[in-house]
């Protein structure tokens, strides 16, 4: 029996299982070993294609962060590309126009951000069908995921494109579980919970997944009361997971009802546009600047005004430090101090070494030995 023949029985036994107490040590087991064959099928596809995503896929990654846009064929991404960047990717009215992996580049507040037109995933994508292995694991290169969504199919295709990123590994809008994990030499496996643990992810239950993947001594703490056996399996596979934060974009909205609009615009992490319409694409550009939550720092030389035309792009939460190396990877070796202006400074100005978290649209002179 091949991995996939593995994959489908395993989802099988689970659909007919009834979730109740007696069955949860079981589901757990099935929950464990279909993560782990699906891990190896991703292996054995990018061993058969040589660990390189296909013609057209290397794109480099450029600028200060990088969206993907992603969904099935026809939903209007590459018409989308064309609206929000100066890059033309090819549009007709049939399915899988873009082949390829074309990017362009969305210049906002300063920024540079590059965005990435995806081919048109197909169902089964997440066990290699079409083109499906490369586009996911370009995806996991993204600092955001644009899903864009056809608004007349949008349930259907958003929860069944859900499903094929989770199946890899890729996990939208979603914070690492607070689980402690590592591996020991010896000593067996040592189980702890900071507060009660939740009745489907016990100590027992930990260790007959543990057990499955072949793991005899172990050490781990569990700081969160709503941590779930699925989150534990992905502790396990820490490496093969990517936690990536997600936009959902519901195109063709002028081919459904105000109701039906406005529905899905209430809807978390959601712009509603239509490009046919040219609807909604100062939202979307907001939106993708707004999720990727980056910050701006704009320079001053000694003696002289800020520059607000050109600022310093970073991720949020950088320090000093970061902004250095964004300048070039030796320049912390000549650093001497920092004088920092703006909300992240207690008094203006504040002399910072390299630890200092910055904030947006602070203004900063660097000091050289």
């Amino acid at each position: 029996m091949g991995v996939i023949e593995k994959i489908k029985a395993i989802e099988e036994e689970m659909a007919r299982t009834q979730k109740n107490k007696a069955t949860e040590h079981h589901l757990g087991l099935l929950k464990g070993k279909l993560a782990r064959y699906r891990q190896q099928l991703l292996e054995e596809n990018a061993a058969s294609s040589g660990g390189a995503g296909g013609s057209g896929f290397e794109v480099a990654k450029s600028g200060d962060a990088r969206a993907v846009l992603i969904g099935y064929p026809s939903v209007g991404k590459s018409s989308l590309l064309g609206k929000i960047t100066s890059t033309k990717s090819e549009v007709a009215h049939y399915s899988f126009t873009t082949l390829t992996s074309v990017p362009g580049v969305l210049k906002y507040e300063g920024a540079e951000i590059q965005i990435v037109d995806l081919p048109g995933i197909i169902y089964g994508a997440s066990q290699g069908k079409g083109r499906g292995r490369q586009v996911v694991s370009t995806a996991r290169t993204a600092d955001l995921v644009v899903m864009v969504l056809d608004a007349t199919k949008s349930q259907h295709q958003r929860e069944s494109l859900e499903a094929e990123l989770e199946a890899v590994g890729i996990r939208l809008n979603k914070e690492k579980p607070n689980i402690y994990y590592k591996k020991k030499e010896t000593g067996g496996v040592k189980v702890t919970f900071t507060s009660p643990p939740q009745a489907n992810l016990t100590e027992d239950t930990i260790k007959m997944i543990l057990k499955d993947y072949r793991v005899h001594n172990a050490e781990v703490l569990v700081r969160d009361d709503q941590c779930t056996i699925d989150d534990f399996i992905d502790i396990i596979n820490d490496q093969h997971r990517n936690y990536i934060k997600c936009l959902y974009v519901y195109n063709k909205i002028d081919a459904v009802s105000l109701e039906e609009v406005d529905k899905l615009a209430r809807e978390p992490n959601t712009v509603v546009i239509s490009c046919e319409m040219d609807l909604g694409m100062d939202d979307v550009v907001e939106q993708i600047w707004y999720q990727l939550n980056l910050s701006r720092v704009y320079t001053k030389k000694r003696g002289f005004k800020p520059s607000f035309e050109d600022p310093l792009v970073v991720r949020s939460n950088s320090t000093v430090g970061d902004l250095c190396h964004s300048i070039h990877r030796d320049f912390k070796d000549k650093f001497k101090y920092a004088l920092v202006w703006g909300s992240s400074a207690k008094h203006s100005p504040q002399k910072c070494g390299l630890t200092h978290k910055i904030d947006d649209e602070d203004v900063i002179t660097l000091f050289t030995k």
